[in-house]
C-alpha cells in the first residue's frame, strides 16, 4: 500500500495554546475585580472601570478569549490527527489566530468604553460581529478544507461535534447580530420587546451550547480517550449522544423567560425540551467517564486525568442543574438571584477551565518533545483549581436561595419583611466567600503559566511533525457490516447540511410563530415611543450596563407586585430596542420606577447616581459623578430618531429636523426641578437624559389602563 509522508502544524496550536493562557488569566483577573466590586464599591475606578462595563468584559474574555481559543487550540491538533492531514491552509491558519485575537483587543477596547449592544453575551458592536463573521468563515474553510484533504475514511465522533459547532455558532451569530447601524460604531436591535428576549435568550442558551459545550465535547472525546490511553466506551452511545444533542438543545432558550411575558407556549416547549436535555447530556458524561473503565487507578497519579474526570463530573452537574432549573416551580426561586451564577460557573470553571487545563498540560509536552516541567505544581493547580469551585459555588448557591426566600417573605401583617436593600447588604459575606474562590482558581493559573513556561523552555517546540498514512483513496473499501453511521461519517459536507437541518427545526417553530403572528405580542394603546430626551437617556442606561444588575420584568408573583407593582405585560415593551428585561438583581427591578409607589423625584436620582450611598446606605452601585460632567451629544439625536422609524417606530416623518428642541424643552423641565430641590445643574447633561428615562419607565401602563389592542 502505497504511504505519503506529510507534516502536521504545531506551531498554529502553540500560538493559541499561548493565547489561552494569557487570555484565560486577563479574563478570570478582571471577573475577581467585578466580584470584589460588589463587596468593595470604592473598587469601581473611573467610568471605564465600574461593574456595568467591567461585568460584560469578563464574559466575552473568558467566553471568546480563554475558551474560544482553547477551542481552536484542541481542534487545530487533534482535527489534523483525527484526519492524517496537516491543515488545509496555513495563510488561513494564521489569519484565523490574528483575527482572533484583534477581535478580543476591540473587545477589550470598546467594553469599557461603554460601546455595547446592551445584549448578553453578544454585547460586541456591530463591526466587530462582521470581523467576528469574516474570521468564522475563514476557521470553517479551514476546517473542511482538511476534512475534504484526509487521509482517514471515517469521521471520528470528536469531528461532528466539530461540524455541528460550526453551523450553528454561524446561524446563531448571524441571527443574533440583527442590527441596523445609526453610526459607524452604535446601531439598534431589529428586534424589539418579546421578540428580542426571544431572539436573545435563543441565541444566549445556545451560545452555552454550541459554543461552550459541543467543541468541548468534541475535544472530550479525543482527548479524554488519548490521556487514559483507552478507546470510547460507546460508539453507538456517541451517535446518540451527538444527534439528540444538537436537537435538543436548540428549543431550550425559553426556559430563561419563565414567568415573563414572553407567550406561555413558547415557555412551555423550553421546558420540555430542558427537561429532555438531560438524557443526552448524560450519555455524553457517561460515555466520557466510562471511558476510563480499567484506567480508574490511573486517576489517582495522573494529574491530568483528573483535571479531565473533574471536568466531565462538573459537565454532568451543570446539565442535570439545567433541566431542573427550568422547572417552573425551581425558576420561580432561582432566577434572578446568585443561584444563577452559581450554576454558570460550575459549568465555566469546572467543564470548561478544568477540561482546558487537562488538555493543556497534556498537550504542550507533546508539541514540544519533553515532559511536563513539574507533575507537583501541575497537582498543586488541580487542588487549588477543585477548591476555587467549591469555594465560589457553594456561597453562590446559598446567597440566590437566601435572596429569593428575603424577597418573598412576608409580616404576619402581610407586609413584605424586607427591603430590597437589606437583602443586598446581606449578601456581601457570600460576595466576599466568592471571591476567595476566585482567588484560589486564579493562583492556580497563575501556577500553570509559570509551569508550562519552564515546560516550553525545557523542550524545543516541533512545527512541523512528520507523519505518514496512507491517501484515502486506497482505504477507500467498504467494510462487511459496517455501521449504518458509517455512510454519514464519510460524507462530510452532508453531515454538515443535516446538522444545519436539525438544529434549524427547533429555532424555526419557536422563533417564526411571535414574528409572524402578530397576536402573539399584543399591543397597549397607552404605550407610545420614547421622547428624544429618553431615548438618549435609554441609551446611556445600556452603555454603562444597568441591565446586569437590574432587571426590568415584574412576573406575577405577590412578593413582585407588592414590592414593584402591576406586573409586567407583552406590550409594554415593543419600541425596547434591545430589551432590558435582565437576568440577574443586585439591584431592585426598575419596570415601574417611574410611576406609583416606586415614583422618586428627579432630585432623588440626581444624588442617587452621584453617590448612590447618600440615598441608599449600603448600596454597592457604582457612582456616576461622570455623567453630571459630561455633556449630551445631541448629534447623534436624528440619526437615531430615523434608525428607530426604519424599525417600525412609529415617529412622524421629518421628527429628526426638530427631535432636538423637544429635547431640551423636557431637559429644562428637569434642570428646574432640580433647581427647586436645591440642585444646580445645566440642562445638557447626560445626568439629565437618565433621569428622564428613570422617570419614563412604567409611566405608560396603571392598573386602569392594560387594555389590549392588537394594532
Amino acid at each position: 500500500m502505497q504511504v505519503e509522508k506529510f507534516y502536521y502544524d504545531n506551531k498554529i496550536v502553540r500560538n493559541f495554546a499561548y493565547a489561552t493562557i494569557f487570555w484565560g488569566a486577563v479574563g478570570m483577573l478582571v471577573g475577581l475585580w467585578a466580584a470584589l466590586q460588589l463587596v468593595f464599591p470604592q473598587l469601581n475606578i473611573t467610568q471605564y472601570g465600574s461593574f456595568g462595563r467591567l461585568r460584560p468584559l469578563h464574559t466575552n474574555a473568558v467566553i471568546f478569549a480563554f475558551v474560544g481559543n482553547g477551542i481552536f487550540m484542541g481542534v487545530y491538533y487533534s482535527l489534523q490527527r483525527l484526519c492524517k492531514a496537516r491543515m488545509y491552509s496555513d495563510k488561513l491558519s494564521y489569519i484565523h489566530f490574528w483575527g482572533w485575537q484583534l477581535i478580543i483587543v476591540a473587545a477589550a477596547i470598546t467594553l469599557p468604553l461603554g460601546l455595547t449592544q446592551g445584549a448578553e453575551y453578544a454585547e460586541l458592536i456591530w463591526p466587530i460581529d462582521v470581523a467576528i463573521t469574516i474570521i468564522w468563515v475563514v476557521f470553517g474553510w479551514n476546517m473542511f478544507g482538511t476534512i475534504i484533504n484526509r487521509r482517514q475514511r471515517h469521521l471520528y465522533v470528536a469531528i461532528w461535534f466539530y461540524i455541528a459547532t460550526f453551523v450553528t455558532v454561524a446561524v446563531l451569530h448571524i441571527v443574533r447580530s440583527g442590527q441596523l447601524p445609526y453610526s459607524w460604531l452604535q446601531s439598534y436591535s431589529w428586534y424589539s420587546g418579546v421578540q428580542d428576549a426571544l431572539v436573545q435568550w435563543w441565541y444566549g442558551h445556545n451560545a452555552v451550547a454550541f459554543f461552550l459545550t459541543t467543541p468541548y465535547l468534541g475535544l472530550m472525546y479525543y482527548f479524554l480517550p488519548k490521556a487514559a490511553n483507552r478507546p470510547v466506551y460507546s460508539y453507538k452511545l456517541s451517535i446518540i449522544h451527538f444527534w439528540s444533542l444538537i436537537f435538543l438543545y436548540i428549543w431550550a432558550g425559553p426556559h430563561h423567560l419563565l414567568y415573563t411575558a414572553l407567550p406561555n407556549w413558547a415557555q412551555s416547549l423550553g421546558i420540555v425540551f430542558s427537561v429532555m436535555l438531560l438524557f443526552p447530556s448524560w450519555g455524553g458524561m457517561i460515555n466520557g467517564l466510562l471511558t476510563l473503565r480499567g484506567a480508574w487507578d490511573r486517576v489517582r497519579d495522573d494529574v491530568i486525568l483528573k483535571f479531565m474526570v473533574v471536568a466531565v463530573t462538573a459537565y454532568g452537574m451543570a446539565t442535570f442543574e439545567g433541566p431542573m432549573l427550568s422547572l417552573k416551580s425551581v425558576s420561580s426561586i432561582s432566577h434572578y438571584t446568585d443561584w444563577i451564577v452559581a450554576h454558570v460557573h460550575v459549568g465555566a470553571l469546572g467543564w470548561n477551565g478544568m477540561l482546558t487545563f487537562g488538555v493543556l498540560y497534556w498537550l504542550i509536552p507533546k508539541i514540544f518533545k519533553t515532559d511536563l516541567y513539574s507533575k507537583k505544581l501541575a497537582s498543586n493547580h488541580f487542588w487549588l483549581a477543585t477548591l476555587g469551585i467549591i469555594f465560589y459555588a457553594i456561597p453562590m448557591y446559598w446567597a440566590g436561595i437566601q435572596q429569593s426566600l428575603m424577597w418573598k417573605e412576608f409580616t404576619d401583617a402581610g407586609q413584605l419583611k424586607y427591603s430590597f436593600l437589606e437583602t443586598v447588604t446581606y449578601m456581601k459575606p457570600f460576595y466576599a466567600m466568592r471571591s476567595l474562590g476566585g482567588v484560589l482558581y486564579l493562583t492556580g493559573v497563575f501556577i500553570m503559566f509559570y509551569n508550562i513556561y519552564k515546560t516550553v523552555k525545557k523542550g524545543k517546540l516541533v512545527s512541523n511533525e512528520e507523519a505518514e498514512a496512507a491517501p484515502l483513496a486506497a482505504v477507500i473499501e467498504k467494510h462487511k457490516g459496517e455501521h449504518w453511521h458509517r455512510v454519514i461519517e464519510r460524507r462530510p459536507i452532508q453531515m454538515l447540511i443535516l446538522s444545519l437541518v436539525v438544529i434549524l427545526i427547533g429555532g424555526i417553530i419557536e422563533m417564526v410563530p411571535t414574528f409572524m403572528i402578530k397576536s402573539n405580542v399584543p399591543t397597549i394603546s397607552s404605550v407610545k415611543p420614547y421622547t428624544p430626551l429618553e431615548l438618549q437617556g435609554r441609551d446611556i442606561y445600556v452603555r454603562e450596563g444597568c441591565y446586569v444588575c437590574h432587571s426590568q420584568m415584574i412576573r406575577p408573583f405577590r412578593s413582585e407586585t407588592e414590592r414593584y407593582g402591576e406586573y409586567s405585560k407583552a406590550g409594554e415593551f415593543i419600541y425596547d430596542k434591545p430589551f432590558q428585561w435582565g437576568s440577574k438583581r443586585t439591584g431592585p427591578d426598575l419596570a415601574r420606577e417611574g410611576t406609583g409607589n416606586l415614583k422618586k423625584t428627579d432630585g432623588w436620582h440626581f444624588r442617587h447616581f452621584r453617590e448612590p450611598s447618600s440615598m441608599s446606605e449600603g448600596s454597592v452601585m457604582p457612582t456616576y459623578p461622570f455623567l453630571i460632567e459630561q455633556k449630551l451629544d445631541t448629534s447623534s439625536t436624528a440619526a437615531k430618531i430615523k434608525a428607530m422609524r426604519k424599525l417600525g417606530v412609529p415617529y412622524e416623518k421629518g421628527y429628526e429636523n426638530f427631535a432636538n428642541k423637544d429635547l431640551m424643552t423636557q431637559a429644562n423641565s428637569i434642570r428646574i426641578n432640580l433647581k427647586i430641590e436645591g440642585i444646580q445643574v445645566p440642562a445638557d447633561r447626560e445626568v439629565i437624559a437618565l433621569i428622564a428615562y428613570m422617570q419614563r419607565l412604567g409611566k405608560d401602563i396603571s392598573n386602569n389602563n392594560t387594555a389590549t389592542s392588537n394594532k
